[in-house]
Order: structure tokens, then C-alpha cells, then sequence
């Protein structure tokens, strides 16, 4: 499911537009695509080398996902730090700023999730649900994009950067996957597991309190920071 949601969520505004030509991205926005996507991958080789009783092999791969994440990580500073700067060309720097919290306040929450699942490899049923909940907020941005496709009005892009409140809806597609997780713990284990609850809500508190911050001028002076680490 997330490997069908990755790739078709960002098929008519990315792979469509690679195909035929119209893609006009800055280079480090086809870096970041190639390691979201090969992350995807990874996570779902991983998964599957489990369901098929290769414990080993997935144990041995850990420390190539663990450093695939960090690259990862670090692409999506540089790419929000390219797009404030081109923002801010285009005259749209202070939308930009706002909006750019949709992505850099998501990142202290997946660091959070992916360091406790490093920190539970011991523990599968913790790790494996915490990786869950971590892809499940990792499809946000692709949900954003079906989104977008289908109820973004004409030259709604060419205006600029839109207010962080559009994330919300996306957000709550993705708590779905989360949701259908927790039915399965309920009819496995008789009750959804702690991880799933606690993921959930956090997931759902970090896009809501988005919102309101995002026109604060505390958060646009550190998106004005994150934008100069850019030269």
C-alpha cells in the first residue's frame, strides 16, 4: 500500500512530467524523489524479507536503512532551503516561509519515530509498529499531491506557495492507515496496540498545531534562518 501510494500519489505532478518533458525541478529535488522512493523500497524489501522468515538478512540490511534515512533526512532540509530561496525570488518568500513548516515541523516527529524503532530492533512488535506509523506520515506528502490533482483550482501553483492549513486534510488520509492497523490489532490482539494510539494522536497534534504557528513571526524568523544556511 505505501509503495502504490508513494508512486501514484506523485505520478501527474512529478512522473508524468519527468516522462514527457515538462518537469523543471531544481536538481535537488530529483535527489530527494530518488532517495523517498528508494526509502520506500527499502522499507518494503525489509517487510517482505520478515514475512518471509529472512529475520537475519533484514537485521543486516538495519544499518544501510538507517544511514538511506539520514541522507533522506538531510534532503529534505536542503530541498525546503532551494525552494524558500526560489520562493523568495518569485516574490512569494513570506508565503513560502509559512508554508515550509508543513515539512521541516515534521521532522523532529519521523526523527523521533525512526530513532525509538532503532531503539526497539529487539523488540519487533514495538519496532515494526513504529516503522508503520513513520511510513504512514511519510505518505502525507503524496496524499498532498492526489489532493492537489483534484480539487487545486487552475494556476492555483503559479500563485505561490499555499497556506500550511491544506496539509491538515492529507494528514488525516494518512491517520487512516493507521486506523486500518489498529481495526487488525483489535481483531488479532483483542485491543490496538499503545504505539499505534500514541502515533496517532502525535501524528494528528503535529499538523494541527502547524496550522496556527506557521503565521507566527517566531517560526518565520527560523525560516528565514533555515532559508540563509542556503549562502
Amino acid at each position: 500500500m505505501f509503495v502504490l501510494i508513494a508512486f501514484s500519489g506523485f505520478t501527474p505532478t512529478y512522473w508524468a512530467r519527468l516522462a514527457n518533458g515538462t518537469s523543471h525541478v531544481p536538481p535537488i529535488v530529483h535527489i530527494h524523489g530518488i532517495l523517498m522512493f528508494s526509502w520506500t523500497l527499502f522499507y518494503f524489501i525489509q517487510t517482505a524479507w520478515i514475512a518471509a522468515g529472512r529475520t537475519a538478512t533484514h537485521r543486516a540490511w538495519g544499518l544501510a536503512g538507517i544511514s538511506l534515512f539520514s541522507v533522506l533526512v538531510c534532503s529534505i532540509i536542503v530541498t525546503k532551503v532551494v525552494t524558500l530561496r526560489l520562493d523568495d525570488a518569485a516574490g512569494f518568500g513570506d508565503a513560502g516561509r509559512r508554508f515550509s513548516l508543513v515539512a521541516l515541523g515534521s521532522l523532529p516527529l519521523i526523527i523521533g519515530l525512526f530513532v525509538a524503532a532503532i531503539a526497539n530492533v529487539r523488540r519487533p512488535e514495538i519496532h515494526k509498529r513504529l516503522m508503520f506509523v513513520l511510513m504512514s506520515g511519510l505518505m502525507i506528502p503524496a496524499i498532498a499531491r492526489v489532493f492537489l490533482t483534484l480539487f487545486a483550482r487552475p494556476g492555483a501553483v503559479a500563485g505561490g506557495p499555499p497556506p500550511a492549513f491544506v496539509a491538515v486534510p492529507p494528514c488525516l488520509v494518512a491517520i487512516l492507515l493507521i486506523v486500518v492497523a489498529m481495526i487488525y490489532d483489535w481483531r488479532t490482539r483483542r485491543r490496538p496496540h499503545k504505539v499505534y494510539v500514541y502515533g496517532a494522536v502525535l501524528t494528528v497534534l503535529n499538523f494541527v498545531l502547524i496550522v496556527p504557528l506557521s503565521n507566527t513571526q517566531a517560526w518565520m524568523s527560523v525560516a528565514r534562518f533555515v532559508e540563509s544556511l542556503g549562502g
